[in-house]
Protein backbone atom coordinates (compact mmCIF):
# COMPACT_ATOMS: atom_id res chain seq x y z
CA UNK A 1 0.00 0.00 0.00
CA UNK A 2 1.57 3.71 -0.46
CA UNK A 3 1.69 6.29 2.18
CA UNK A 4 0.68 9.59 1.67
CA UNK A 5 2.66 12.01 3.16
CA UNK A 6 0.84 14.65 5.38
CA UNK A 7 2.10 18.24 6.39
CA UNK A 8 1.08 19.45 9.47
CA UNK A 9 2.28 23.01 10.66
CA UNK A 10 3.18 23.83 14.25
CA UNK A 11 1.40 26.59 15.67
CA UNK A 12 4.38 26.99 17.41
CA UNK A 13 5.71 29.02 15.11
CA UNK A 14 2.48 31.14 13.91
CA UNK A 15 1.68 34.63 15.10
CA UNK A 16 -0.53 33.88 18.09
CA UNK A 17 -2.26 37.39 17.71
CA UNK A 18 -3.39 36.34 14.48
CA UNK A 19 -3.87 32.57 15.15
CA UNK A 20 -7.18 31.77 13.40
CA UNK A 21 -5.69 34.11 10.10
CA UNK A 22 -2.49 31.62 10.13
CA UNK A 23 -4.73 28.61 10.65
CA UNK A 24 -6.43 29.69 7.88
CA UNK A 25 -3.81 30.43 5.62
CA UNK A 26 -1.97 27.00 6.34
CA UNK A 27 -5.18 25.41 5.27
CA UNK A 28 -5.47 27.09 2.01
CA UNK A 29 -1.11 26.44 1.72
CA UNK A 30 -1.83 23.09 1.39
CA UNK A 31 -1.69 22.21 4.94
CA UNK A 32 -3.14 18.42 6.56
CA UNK A 33 -3.36 18.97 9.86
CA UNK A 34 -2.52 21.76 12.73
CA UNK A 35 -0.20 20.53 15.15
CA UNK A 36 -0.96 22.48 18.47
CA UNK A 37 1.92 21.98 21.07
CA UNK A 38 0.89 22.21 24.71
CA UNK A 39 3.92 23.15 27.07
CA UNK A 40 3.25 23.52 30.97
CA UNK A 41 6.77 24.35 32.00
CA UNK A 42 7.14 21.18 34.07
CA UNK A 43 7.25 18.20 31.91
CA UNK A 44 9.03 20.91 29.78
CA UNK A 45 10.76 24.59 30.33
CA UNK A 46 8.27 26.31 28.32
CA UNK A 47 4.63 27.35 28.55
CA UNK A 48 2.04 27.89 25.91
CA UNK A 49 -1.28 27.36 25.48
CA UNK A 50 -3.92 25.53 27.02
CA UNK A 51 -7.13 24.24 25.80
CA UNK A 52 -9.31 27.52 26.11
CA UNK A 53 -7.06 28.65 22.71
CA UNK A 54 -7.86 25.32 21.45
CA UNK A 55 -11.45 26.14 21.38
CA UNK A 56 -10.98 29.43 19.83
CA UNK A 57 -9.23 27.95 17.48
CA UNK A 58 -11.63 25.76 16.23
CA UNK A 59 -14.14 27.50 14.70
CA UNK A 60 -11.78 28.97 12.26
CA UNK A 61 -10.28 25.76 10.54
CA UNK A 62 -11.76 22.83 9.38
CA UNK A 63 -8.13 20.82 9.44
CA UNK A 64 -7.68 18.58 12.12
CA UNK A 65 -5.79 20.15 15.42
CA UNK A 66 -3.21 17.40 16.83
CA UNK A 67 -2.53 18.46 20.27
CA UNK A 68 0.51 17.42 21.79
CA UNK A 69 0.83 17.33 25.30
CA UNK A 70 4.39 18.24 26.93
CA UNK A 71 2.41 18.40 30.28
CA UNK A 72 2.22 16.34 33.22
CA UNK A 73 -0.59 15.26 34.55
CA UNK A 74 -2.16 14.24 31.51
CA UNK A 75 -5.36 12.70 31.85
CA UNK A 76 -6.78 16.11 33.58
CA UNK A 77 -5.91 17.91 30.06
CA UNK A 78 -7.08 14.86 27.68
CA UNK A 79 -10.60 15.50 29.12
CA UNK A 80 -10.38 19.51 28.56
CA UNK A 81 -8.70 19.37 25.35
CA UNK A 82 -11.41 16.87 23.73
CA UNK A 83 -13.86 19.19 25.54
CA UNK A 84 -12.03 22.11 23.46
CA UNK A 85 -12.14 20.26 19.76
CA UNK A 86 -9.15 18.41 19.50
CA UNK A 87 -8.99 15.89 16.99
CA UNK A 88 -6.08 13.95 18.06
CA UNK A 89 -4.10 13.74 21.23
CA UNK A 90 -0.68 12.10 21.54
CA UNK A 91 1.05 12.40 24.87
CA UNK A 92 4.38 11.64 26.29
CA UNK A 93 4.55 7.74 28.34
CA UNK A 94 7.03 9.06 31.09
CA UNK A 95 4.47 11.65 31.71
CA UNK A 96 1.53 9.32 32.42
CA UNK A 97 0.66 7.38 35.68
CA UNK A 98 -0.97 4.99 33.85
CA UNK A 99 -0.54 4.72 29.56
CA UNK A 100 -2.82 2.49 28.64
CA UNK A 101 -5.65 4.12 30.65
CA UNK A 102 -4.68 7.63 28.81
CA UNK A 103 -5.01 5.86 25.62
CA UNK A 104 -7.88 4.39 26.34
CA UNK A 105 -9.94 8.26 27.72
CA UNK A 106 -8.09 9.75 24.61
CA UNK A 107 -10.23 6.70 22.25
CA UNK A 108 -13.61 6.72 24.54
CA UNK A 109 -14.09 10.77 23.81
CA UNK A 110 -14.07 9.46 19.30
CA UNK A 111 -10.01 11.27 18.84
CA UNK A 112 -7.39 9.59 17.62
CA UNK A 113 -4.42 8.72 20.16
CA UNK A 114 -0.58 8.93 20.08
CA UNK A 115 2.50 8.74 22.24
CA UNK A 116 5.21 10.59 21.62
CA UNK A 117 8.84 9.55 22.09
CA UNK A 118 11.53 11.38 23.09
CA UNK A 119 14.99 11.24 21.03
CA UNK A 120 16.27 9.04 24.15
CA UNK A 121 12.80 7.25 24.64
CA UNK A 122 13.17 3.47 23.30
CA UNK A 123 11.23 1.66 21.29
CA UNK A 124 10.57 -0.74 24.28
CA UNK A 125 8.09 2.12 25.82
CA UNK A 126 5.30 0.61 23.11
CA UNK A 127 5.47 -2.93 23.80
CA UNK A 128 1.79 -3.47 25.56
CA UNK A 129 0.02 -0.20 23.78
CA UNK A 130 1.38 -0.03 19.69
CA UNK A 131 -2.22 -2.36 18.49
CA UNK A 132 -4.31 0.55 20.91
CA UNK A 133 -2.64 3.73 19.09
CA UNK A 134 -3.34 5.32 16.01
CA UNK A 135 -0.07 7.11 15.77
CA UNK A 136 3.44 7.62 17.23
CA UNK A 137 5.00 10.76 17.77
CA UNK A 138 8.72 10.25 17.07
CA UNK A 139 10.81 13.70 18.35
CA UNK A 140 13.34 14.45 16.51
CA UNK A 141 14.42 17.36 19.01
CA UNK A 142 13.95 17.55 22.54
CA UNK A 143 10.72 18.79 23.41
CA UNK A 144 10.49 21.96 24.85
CA UNK A 145 11.51 24.43 22.28
CA UNK A 146 10.76 25.32 18.90
CA UNK A 147 13.85 25.91 16.09
CA UNK A 148 15.74 23.84 17.39
CA UNK A 149 17.90 21.29 14.90
CA UNK A 150 17.00 17.99 13.69
CA UNK A 151 18.74 14.77 15.60
CA UNK A 152 19.78 12.52 12.85
CA UNK A 153 19.64 9.25 15.04
CA UNK A 154 16.05 9.60 14.35
CA UNK A 155 16.35 7.81 11.34
CA UNK A 156 16.86 4.75 12.59
CA UNK A 157 14.36 4.95 15.09
CA UNK A 158 11.83 5.66 12.55
CA UNK A 159 12.80 3.20 10.34
CA UNK A 160 12.60 0.61 13.09
CA UNK A 161 9.08 1.13 14.42
CA UNK A 162 7.95 1.26 10.26
CA UNK A 163 8.98 -2.39 10.11
CA UNK A 164 7.26 -3.38 13.63
CA UNK A 165 4.41 -1.29 12.36
CA UNK A 166 4.33 -2.89 9.03
CA UNK A 167 5.41 -6.71 10.43
CA UNK A 168 2.34 -6.62 12.21
CA UNK A 169 0.20 -4.85 9.99
CA UNK A 170 -0.97 -2.18 12.13
CA UNK A 171 -2.55 0.85 10.91
CA UNK A 172 -0.32 2.93 12.90
CA UNK A 173 0.71 6.39 11.31
CA UNK A 174 4.63 7.52 12.30
CA UNK A 175 4.62 11.37 12.99
CA UNK A 176 8.01 13.18 13.58
CA UNK A 177 8.41 16.56 15.04
CA UNK A 178 11.71 18.60 15.27
CA UNK A 179 13.94 20.26 12.95
CA UNK A 180 11.46 19.01 10.09
CA UNK A 181 12.25 20.85 6.54
CA UNK A 182 13.01 20.14 2.47
CA UNK A 183 16.31 19.43 3.16
CA UNK A 184 16.03 16.78 5.30
CA UNK A 185 12.24 15.82 4.33
CA UNK A 186 13.42 12.71 1.65
CA UNK A 187 15.22 10.78 4.41
CA UNK A 188 12.04 11.16 6.78
CA UNK A 189 9.95 9.47 3.65
CA UNK A 190 12.28 7.01 3.57
CA UNK A 191 12.58 5.88 6.91
CA UNK A 192 9.00 5.18 6.85
CA UNK A 193 7.31 9.00 7.88
CA UNK A 194 3.59 9.45 7.77
CA UNK A 195 3.09 12.80 8.82
CA UNK A 196 5.60 15.38 9.08
CA UNK A 197 5.36 18.30 11.53
CA UNK A 198 7.41 21.88 11.07
CA UNK A 199 7.24 25.17 12.56
CA UNK A 200 10.10 27.60 11.60
CA UNK A 201 10.30 25.57 7.99
CA UNK A 202 6.75 26.79 7.06
CA UNK A 203 5.74 30.02 9.16
CA UNK A 204 9.57 31.66 8.34
CA UNK A 205 9.25 31.58 4.60
CA UNK A 206 8.23 33.79 2.58
CA UNK A 207 6.04 31.70 1.12
CA UNK A 208 4.42 29.15 3.09
CA UNK A 209 2.15 27.30 0.69
CA UNK A 210 5.61 26.82 -1.45
CA UNK A 211 7.44 25.67 1.70
CA UNK A 212 4.35 22.88 2.47
CA UNK A 213 5.15 21.93 -1.11
CA UNK A 214 8.69 21.27 -0.95
CA UNK A 215 8.90 19.49 2.24
CA UNK A 216 5.80 17.19 1.20
CA UNK A 217 7.89 16.83 -2.66
CA UNK A 218 11.21 15.96 -0.34
CA UNK A 219 9.74 13.11 1.58
CA UNK A 220 7.29 11.95 -1.31
CA UNK A 221 10.14 11.32 -3.35
CA UNK A 222 11.52 9.32 -0.56
CA UNK A 223 9.13 7.07 -0.21
CA UNK A 224 9.81 3.11 -1.65
CA UNK A 225 13.76 3.93 -1.09
CA UNK A 226 13.52 2.78 2.15
CA UNK A 227 16.28 -0.01 1.09
CA UNK A 228 18.53 2.39 -0.63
Amino acid sequence: MTRAIRIAPSLLSADFAFLGRDAQAMAEGGADILHFDVMDNHYVPNLTVGPLVCAALRPHTTLPIDVHLMTRPVDPLIESFAEAGADMITFHPEASDHVHRSVQMIRKRGLKAGVALNPASPLSLLDHILEDLDMVLIMSVNPGFGGQSFIPSALPKIAALRKRIDDAGLPVAIEVDGGVNPANARALGAAGADILVAGSAIFGASDRAKAIASIRGAAESGLGQEAA
